[in-house]
């Protein structure tokens, strides 16, 4: 997945949040491709959200 397609799944969240909490540890496990560019496993990011709504639980 791409970045603007994290985005897109959790709608209210902006680019800068998102890049904040890659620095903060707090976002999907990403790989960053040769250009710069970040992508995530569809099923890392589907497991990252699993763990936040079992947190909020």
């Amino acid at each position: 997945m791409t970045v603007p397609d994290m985005l897109a799944e959790l709608r209210d969240v902006s680019r800068r949040t998102f890049y904040r909490w890659r620095e903060l540890g707090l976002a999907p496990p990403c790989m960053k491709l040769p250009n710069g560019e970040l992508r995530a496993w569809r099923s890392d990011f589907r497991a990252w959200l699993d763990t936040l709504s079992e947190e909020a639980a």
